[in-house]
């Protein structure tokens, strides 16, 4: 079986490390915070080129606290891609304000910067772009758009560490950008995990209060907060592994590169299109199949012992959670469209060509 993600391959080749690394936390006692924690978000800011990393317990927990931090609320609104994961949406519903939704590029996948504007009102606060799949967004444009219109711009990198935009890691371009270490990220954590990186002081430190019941020492709160805080034991996995993410994602891009020479020329199969200024990290290697078979194929791929997925089979307007907003079939018809076409085949560093020949080589038979 070629998994779609193979965790057990990456554990296998740095478990020495790790299970030291757990050891540690184990003989210190240090379970919650302290310094591994802290290590790891010099770390992971170092990494980015960033001022300040805070970690929390997710990606998602990531985007609610930067909303929340800049105060936005009930009757504000929110500009999200409306192809990507929920939780993008979610964490604009969890702090009581609206997200609007905006269909994507037909190139990118990103979220559609021509259209943000048409969707922009007197109580629109902020924009998330996603750099979905590993695919920076248009930053210089939505930056225009933000500063045009006074908006907040926040990154979703949920999955795009150490992504680069014109020569510059994602991450720092606004106030403030979200990822997640869920283990099958491209730095995954086992269990759940998710960082805020800022260059803003002053949005740190509420940030860091509001993860940690709005203290700044034990016992002594100063605003409502919560419990949003990283396990050491995350941090101490996540230490290992970040210094093997460089190394990870050059043969991500190398195991992408070599999926794009033996589809490029297959008909029905539009590879990812990525533009000459951005590095992409490929947490996802998507591609979209054009003969409207997608399922059938995906099915009898799997039957031949390959794992594949879909991100995402339902745009977030037609999502049950988001009925009450009153959108129907058609409001967002590119994303609807890719809906139907794209597929995520299997992408891990270990991942080895003769493995992709082989899923090439299926997807090839099924097409005929």
């Amino acid at each position: 079986m070629i998994k779609f993600v193979d965790l057990q391959r990456q554990y296998n080749n740095i478990r020495t490390e790790i299970d030291k690394a757990i050891k540690h936390v184990l003989e210190s006692s240090s379970f919650v915070l302290g310094p591994f924690t802290e290590e790891f978000e010099k770390n992971f800011a170092q990494a980015h080129n960033a001022k300040h990393c805070i970690t929390v317990n997710s990606g998602t927990s990531a985007l609610y606290l930067i909303l929340k931090a800049l105060g936005i609320g009930e009757g504000d609104e929110v500009i999200v891609p409306v192809n990507t994961f929920i939780a993008t949406a979610e964490a604009v519903s969890l702090n009581n304000a609206k997200p609007v939704f905006v269909d994507i590029d037909e190139k990118t996948y990103n979220i559609n910067p021509d259209l943000i504007e048409n969707y922009i009102t007197s109580r629109t606060k902020a924009i998330i772009c996603v750099h979905l799949y590993g695919q920076p967004a248009e930053i210089d444009n939505l930056t225009k758009i933000a500063k045009k219109h006074n908006l907040y711009l926040i990154e979703d990198a949920c999955q795009a560490h150490i992504a680069e935009y014109k020569g510059k890691k994602v991450g720092t371009f606004e106030i403030a950008a979200a990822f997640s270490f869920y283990p099958g990220k491209n730095l995954g954590a086992y269990g759940e995990g998710g960082a805020i990186l800022t260059n803003n002081d002053e949005l740190a430190e509420k940030i860091r209060m509001l993860r940690d019941h709005g203290s700044r020492r034990k016992y002594y709160h100063e605003i409502i907060g919560g419990n949003f805080r990283m396990s050491s034991l995350q941090a101490a996995i996540l230490n290992v592994k970040l210094k093997y993410l460089e190394e990870w994602t050059e043969k991500r891009r190398s195991i992408a590169c070599f999926y794009n020479q033996l589809l490029s020329e297959v008909e029905d199969i539009i590879i990812p299109y990525v533009p000459s200024y951005v590095k992409h990290v490929y947490h996802l290697y998507v591609v979209r199949i054009l003969n409207g078979n997608r399922d059938q194929i995906r099915k009898n791929l799997l039957e031949v012992g390959i794992q594949t997925g879909i991100h995402y089979p339902v745009p977030l307007h037609l999502q049950k959670a988001y009925q009450d907003l009153g959108f129907k079939k058609g409001d967002f018809p590119i994303a609807e469209q890719y809906a139907k076409e794209i597929i995520s085949l299997p992408m891990f560093p270990e991942l080895s060509q003769k493995e992709i020949t082989y899923i090439v080589k299926q997807i090839k038979n099924f097409l005929v």
